[in-house]
């Protein structure tokens, strides 16, 4: 990685100091010195020891006098105020007193021209200086001549130390980088069929996915330079200074080529230029930052091997100018890794890691659906660290199952204080999720079922796991989720004959589903395959917003409403018709607090 040299300070630098020192000195330090000794007096002092012959020299210096007498046998220095005194002269001679006036001398006019207008200047020059460099330290330049320079991390050849080995369930995004890196290692295959090298490739995907990492990959593969830059570090307080950097970014790449150029975060300086949600008015920072961007990818040669890499996690928000080929003239998903990539990935993170050979990866990777590659980093060091707790060696099963349901629902609250009452309709609460989706065609087995509160706020859960990931949801399917979403409150209903806070999430994920089954997915009767709703970015999170009328929105709501009711009344018939076995599943729950799939299938017979 390239390193900028502190610059030495030049000599008149350490003039400056010097003089100053010496000045401050000269002022305060030397007169306190030499008057330590001397003695303040009145005249009438003075005119007594001149009558007592007491004086033996006197000088004169403008209107002060100064004068040593023997007082006590010791010789000392007093000094006084001049009065007007015509016969002063002549009873010093009488005295036999050695005297003398001091004339004023006017100072040289090279010394005065320096103390009025060169020191002046050298202080100001000074304190400029300490201005400039504190400035500076604010916006990141070493010294003046850094202004509009990259920030760029340059790792020559293969220094980011990783390859698409250490990558692990994005096939298809290695499968598509893996041509650039071929292109970059053999460019004569292509140029001799007339291809060229894609200009930029764009990484888009959720947050943990691994953008960055195959980026890297990327540069250990191909064994060029490798420039990595945030978006966010064009971003500049002085107008102009994010487009010099990019400029200066592209003449580094060009000289270094073939290499590749990584831009993390690329929205931040990327967004739509529409004046809604994007830039405002013409002279935005970040709007001309884009357009040096989108000229300087224009304008560099293909041919020389520099390859811009970028990631963003929000696309939709991207300008189209930067889309276009001829720019970005690739598009690569890194979504979230499905189950064959989960356990890849899970093996990948454990190499560091001392595990037991009994660890079975396939069943954690079915527990964790939907987890990012950075949240399956980061179970295997929360199981790790659980080891060491527990004063084991090696990670076993029960360490990474644990660590899963904290990355989930947070650590176990084993010293909260529930009621006796309140344990028992948790319980009741939990059972009847489980009961509900046993006796359900198309859902997912039971694996475990706890009361155990967790730091997320949940008092218990119930966790389902599927044996493959699902990628298409019928009608049918979608609806039993919601009826499994609402067998908790109908169980409370059933046997306390009330209801109560705990249900709260799980009405939000059922309104959440029966929402979309309407407004999403077509599969109302009265609205058919209609538009109701658009979603956007979908990577963090997703936003929807309802594209209809007033009215149109409340008939929705009615909709909702029907599919929720539906559901809850099924939940409740199946809890009635298995009521030996809610009671006899919630009192063996209450009794050892957590219990496994196979204790619970071992226990239930569900009537058909």
């Amino acid at each position: 990685m390239q390193e900028q040299k502190t610059p030495k300070k030049p000599l008149i630098y350490y003039a400056i100091i010097a003089f100053t020192a010496l000045m401050l000195l000269n002022t305060f330090i030397f007169p306190t010195l030499l008057q330590r000794d001397i003695t303040e007096t009145d005249y009438s002092a003075f005119l007594t020891h001149l009558d007592e012959n007491k004086i033996q020299k006197f000088e004169l210096d403008d209107q002060t006098i100064f004068y040593v007498a023997e007082v006590e046998g010791e010789e000392k220095l007093f000094t006084t105020g001049a009065m007007p005194d015509p016969d002063l002269t002549n009873r010093l001679k009488a005295a036999g007193v050695e005297f003398t006036r001091i004339v004023p001398q006017e100072a040289s006019p090279i010394v005065s021209f320096i103390a009025s207008w060169v020191l002046p200047l050298l202080i100001f020059f000074f304190l400029g200086r300490l201005l400039m460099g504190y400035m500076q330290k604010k916006t990141g330049g070493a010294n003046a001549m850094t202004f509009g320079k990259s920030n760029a991390k340059v790792y020559v050849q293969a220094q980011t130390g990783k390859t698409f080995e250490d990558v692990a369930g994005q096939d298809e995004a290695k499968e598509a980088l893996n041509e650039i890196v071929d292109f970059l290692h053999n460019p004569g295959r292509y140029a001799g069929i007339g291809a060229r090298l894609p200009k930029g490739a764009l990484l888009v995907g959720p947050p943990g996915t691994g953008k960055t990492l195959l980026a890297q990959a990327v540069a250990g593969e191909a064994n060029v330079p490798f420039f990595s830059i945030s978006g966010s570090e064009f971003v500049e307080m002085f107008v102009g200074m994010g487009a010099a950097k990019v400029r200066d970014l592209f003449k580094q790449a060009g000289d270094k080529a073939p290499c590749i150029v990584f831009i993390d975060e690329i929205d931040t300086i990327g967004k739509k230029r529409d004046g809604a949600g994007g830039f405002s008015g013409g002279n935005d920072e970040r709007e001309q930052t884009l357009n040096q961007l989108l000229t300087e990818m224009d304008g560099f040669d293909g041919r020389k091997g520099v390859v811009i890499l970028a990631a963003t996690n929000r696309p939709d928000s991207l300008d189209k100018a930067l889309l276009r080929p001829g720019r970005f003239d690739r598009r690569i998903p890194v979504e979230l890794p499905d189950l064959a990539g989960r356990e890849a990935i899970l093996k990948v993170h454990s190499q560091n890691v001392k595990i037991d050979p009994d660890v079975d990866c396939l069943s954690i990777a079915r527990a964790t659906a939907g987890a990012s590659g950075a949240d399956l980093a980061n179970m295997i060091n929360e199981a790790a660290l659980r080891a060491v707790r527990l004063g084991r060696e090696r990670v076993i099963q029960s360490d990474l199952e644990e660590s899963v349901e904290v990355i989930l629902a947070g650590h176990q609250r084993k010293n909260a204080a529930i009621q006796p009452k309140e344990k028992e309709i948790i319980a009741y609460h939990e059972i009847g999720h489980a009961l509900v989706a046993s006796c359900q065609t198309d859902s997912a087995p039971v694996h475990k079922i706890t009361i155990i509160p967790r730091t997320s706020g949940a008092l218990g859960y119930t966790m389902q796991v599927a044996e493959n990931d699902q990628v298409l949801m019928s009608r049918e399917e979608i609806f039993n989720k919601i009826v499994t979403y609402t067998g908790g409150r109908a169980a409370e209903e059933i046997i306390f004959n009330t209801m109560t806070s705990g249900a709260a999430n799980d009405i939000e994920q059922a309104t959440k589903l029966a929402r979309s089954m309407i407004t999403r997915f077509g599969m109302s009767e009265h609205f058919d395959m209609m538009a109701l709703e658009t979603t956007s970015n979908v990577y963090l999170g997703g936003e929807s917003q309802l594209l209809v009328s007033a009215q149109t929105a409340a008939a929705i709501d009615d909709e909702v409403l029907g599919l929720i009711r539906k559901a809850h009344q099924k939940a409740s018939e199946i809890l009635r018709s298995n009521i030996d076995k809610l009671h006899e599943l919630s009192k063996f729950l209450l009794e050892k607090e957590t219990i496994t799939g196979e204790e619970f299938n071992n226990i239930l017979q569900c009537d058909a």
